[in-house]
């Protein structure tokens, strides 16, 4: 036996395989489950694998399926959370949960990624929280737990240059899991400069992307959690025919039972976990230097309105309040929360969404609040109140009225910007 065939038996099987793993990943392959249980599963899990990835989301906004975007509050299921009403009441849509602690504008925008021509002339509801907009912005940390390099190529392949374009460049530049990849790092550099990446990138990021895609498909069901029996368990609990003032009545119940060990109407268990007597002692006017209203996160928010815009997806914005008790012992300003809010409207407004759901004044209201900050019982059976309407009026194309100024400096810092034309929001 000659040297060429001896190391051919030791390398050969070894080549072999990568060949065919190169294949594997190459080709496009398509193995996403696409049945209704399983789509449903996906919709309630608020899966970072699925958040990070497109094939589900695709799927399922190809079907019935809208997508929630937002952040904490979205894991408050109680049976008046929107995926439990949608599924008791066997409504005509399917909310499709997107966001998790810390998911902010900018983690948003970039999962948006993927499923534009879906999402184009569709309905979508994007809970925005004031708190998002803090001085520091978007969390470095936090960001990278959502954001995926398949995100970060599928928008690179896409982007044309335009203001949007160089501030999305600029803002993933600053995170460190955008700049992990070196080739990904270079096309920001060159999109930031507004200049076009050269088509050597384009062919390293296209094959880049087959592979990412491909990876996707194979692994985003993976470790998926299963919150589907959290959604069956609220349903029980609800009566067989939707009457809001019965279901009133089981909120304010359900909030009063599990309300009972504080104060503050927070409920039981995050108060005895998150809380506690110490650490409510120690939180007594913590809160009373908070400012909202300068921050990036009014620029980041213009990313995800232009990309609303680019689709004409027609939007149901939700704005929560605080928890009133909470707010004053902590030393929140309810001025400050009302002006930027108040800013938050105008940036929405003065492009034409106005589908708005201003709730921040009811912070106060028995048991609209879970805890500190996330919507409860009655909060989000008063967010149902536009939501049910919302997904019930017929779609029409929409254009919107984008304003570069949004991205600038000047407007993130900008301060005393009045009373807003509140009137342009719907109402209960």
């Amino acid at each position: 036996m000659n040297n060429k065939h001896k190391l051919w038996q030791i390398f050969g099987p070894v080549i072999c395989a990568f060949i065919l793993l190169g294949i594997l990943f190459l080709i496009p392959w398509h193995f996403t489950n696409s049945s209704d249980s399983f789509l449903f599963k996906a919709s309630v899990s608020r899966s970072n694998n699925v958040f990070k990835g497109e094939k589900i989301k695709q799927a399922a906004f190809e079907k019935e399926y809208v997508p929630f975007y937002g952040s904490s509050e979205l894991s408050r299921m109680d049976p008046m959370h929107p995926s439990v009403l949608a599924y008791k009441y066997k409504r005509n849509y399917k909310p499709f949960l997107l966001g998790g602690p810390g998911s902010q504008s900018l983690t948003h925008y970039f999962g948006m990624q993927g499923t534009s021509s879906q999402l184009t002339n569709k309905k979508a509801v994007m809970i925005i929280s004031p708190q998002w907009f803090t001085k520091e912005g978007q969390n470095p940390a936090a960001f990278s737990m959502y954001f995926s390099q398949l995100q970060a190529v599928e928008w690179i392949l896409n982007a044309k240059n335009s203001e949007a374009t160089r501030y999305a460049a600029k803002r993933l530049l600053t995170m460190p899991s955008g700049t992990a990849d070196e080739t990904t790092k270079s096309a920001l550099e060159t999109l930031a400069k507004g200049k076009p990446i050269s088509s050597n990138v384009r062919t390293i990021l296209r094959a880049r992307h087959r592979i990412l895609e491909n990876e996707d498909d194979l692994f985003s069901s993976l470790n998926m959690p299963n919150n589907v029996p959290k959604i069956q368990s609220g349903a029980d609990k609800l009566p067989g025919t939707y009457a809001y003032d019965n279901l009133r009545q089981i909120a304010t119940d359900q909030g009063a039972e599990h309300t009972s060990n504080n104060r503050f109407d927070i409920s039981n268990a995050f108060y005895n976990h998150r809380l506690g007597k110490k650490e409510v002692e120690r939180l007594k006017g913590s809160q009373k230097d908070f400012d909202y209203t300068k921050s990036s996160e009014y620029g980041d928010l213009e990313l995800v309105l232009n990309q609303f815009a680019q689709q004409h997806t027609n939007v149901l914005f939700i704005i929560p309040p605080v928890n009133s008790k909470w707010a004053k012992y902590t030393g929140l300003s309810e001025s400050m929360y009302q002006e930027a809010t108040n800013k938050i409207i105008k940036q929405l407004t003065s492009q034409g969404f106005t589908n708005i759901a201003n709730l921040t004044k009811d912070g106060n209201k028995k048991y609209f609040m879970e805890d500190t900050i996330h919507l409860g019982w009655n909060g989000w059976l008063t967010v149902d109140q536009y939501v049910q309407p919302f997904m019930k009026q017929q779609n029409q194309p929409i254009t919107y009225n984008i304003n570069n100024y949004y991205f600038s400096k000047n407007w993130a810092n900008r301060t005393n910007i009045g009373p807003t034309n509140v009137s342009a929001s719907k109402s209960r």
